[in-house]
């Protein structure tokens, strides 16, 4: 029997690091099962997670708040009260004045009789008339902005699926609700707080006409009901001896005066 010797070859220099006190060997490559495994383990993790489309918003694009809050504010006349404070109030004092001038004053002109004698009378009713549609333009604007600010500080949405009165309720999730909630802050309750002192005034002035018309009335009836000639106070629908003898002398005849 022959035996042949055989002598180990030393590690390739590869398998370890060479230092000052002792050589380190480095960890064999990972095979491609192992990583196989550990891809799939991740993945089935992955598949443990909610992904987007789970999560997503059951509400319709156009029945979500923060989209009738954009189409809301680039909707006329909606978008009046959002824009700058001088823009706003001259579209407003435009749209009476055209309603006052076109409409409220041919009205008031031509269609009572005697306008002629009661030119303020008839140029207050114009002017009332134009702040009156006014007012009634503001009033919708409000609610209207007052609808999409509520839907955004909400923390559920009432919407419907088909249309077809299948009235759902989705709760937001804490971030949507965060949004909607930041933006109701500070972008619809300024312009609810413009529109509140835009109707105050509004108010204001439609008292300021009442009043004036009243006063008119009195003012004219106090001038009808007084003559100035004789000084007694004649009182329509009242019986009265010098407006009857004026009328009818024949009726008083052989009579004296009553002077």
């Amino acid at each position: 029997m022959i035996t042949t010797p055989f002598s180990i070859s030393p590690p390739p220099s590869s398998y370890f690091l060479s230092s000052s006190s002792s050589p380190r060997f480095l960890s064999p490559p990972r095979s491609r099962s192992s990583s196989i495994l550990l891809f799939t383990s991740k993945s089935s993790s992955k598949n443990n997670n909610p992904t987007p489309e789970e999560t997503e918003c059951p509400v319709p694009l156009d029945q979500q708040p923060i989209n009738e809050y954009q189409s809301l504010s680039t909707s006329f006349p909606f978008s009046w009260a959002s824009g700058d404070v001088v823009e706003y109030g001259s579209r407003l004092f435009v749209t009476g004045a055209a309603f006052a001038i076109l409409v409220g004053m041919p009205v008031a002109w031509y269609g009572a009789v005697g306008a002629e004698t009661e030119p303020v009378k008839r140029i207050v009713c114009g002017a009332s008339s134009g702040v009156l549609v006014v007012t009634v333009a503001v009033v919708r604007m409000y609610l209207g902005w007052a609808y999409v600010g509520n839907r955004l500080l909400s923390a559920t949405i009432e919407y419907e699926e088909t249309g077809w009165y299948d009235g759902q309720i989705w709760v937001k999730t804490a971030e949507v609700l965060a949004r909607d909630r930041l933006l109701g802050s500070f972008s619809v309750k300024p312009v609810l707080s413009r529109l509140k002192t835009t109707l105050v005034g509004l108010a204001t002035s439609l008292l300021v006409f009442a009043l004036v018309l009243v006063n008119i009335d009195g003012v004219e009836d106090y001038l009808n009901l007084t003559s100035n000639d004789s000084g007694t106070q004649v009182v329509r629908g009242v019986y009265n001896d010098e407006s009857a003898r004026s009328f009818e002398p024949d009726a008083f005849c052989g009579e004296p005066n009553l002077e």
